[in-house]
């Protein structure tokens, strides 16, 4: 092997060895033990959805009107292009016909208190055949946004926050 080709290597298992260290990094410890095998990463940019509602679980402030989470909407992207929605369920589908829906198993906060958790969601609803009908689990990392703040003063009224992720699809695991 020459020099040039040495270095050419070097590179290349530098490159891939911090791309891997980027990826665990946007991994929480809490969402990323399931293990599964990726079928597909797509990137969404949407709204979180709150309704102002009376408090029902703090005992001390009964009855005062809090942002309580009502759904996500959301585009998911691939590559530039719209291949998809999230929405209330949580569900997602895609644009060949596929979907599913999850129910979450693990959380992780997100970066800042401006943004929504990480979560680990395992698939509880198949739909369709295509992309995601071999799905099993899907795990919600790099989140930007969505948390609501501040006071709501009118019940019924409802407050969309931009959000955006990255929803990893996956097969097998435990």
């Amino acid at each position: 092997m020459n020099f040039f080709s040495k270095m050419l290597l070097h590179a290349v298992l530098r490159t891939t060895i911090l791309s891997f260290a980027q990826a665990s990094a946007q991994m929480p410890p809490a969402i990323s033990g399931r293990g599964g095998t990726e079928i597909i990463t797509l990137h969404a940019a949407g709204a979180q959805i709150y309704d102002c509602k009376p408090d029902a679980g703090n005992k001390a402030e009964r009855g005062a009107l809090t942002w309580q989470f009502r759904e996500p909407i959301a585009t998911l992207i691939f590559d530039g292009k719209s291949v998809g929605r999230h929405y209330a369920g949580p569900n997602w589908d895609h644009i060949d016909g596929s979907g599913v829906k999850g129910r979450v198993v693990a959380s992780a906060p997100g970066a800042t208190s401006s943004d929504i958790p990480s979560l680990e969601l395992e698939v509880v609803e198949h739909r369709g055949d295509g992309m995601l009908s071999a799905t099993t689990a899907v795990r919600r990392i790099n989140t930007k946004g969505g948390v609501a703040k501040g006071s709501c003063e009118s019940a019924g009224s409802y407050l969309s926050v931009p959000y955006s992720a990255d929803y990893v699809f996956l097969r097998g695991g435990t």
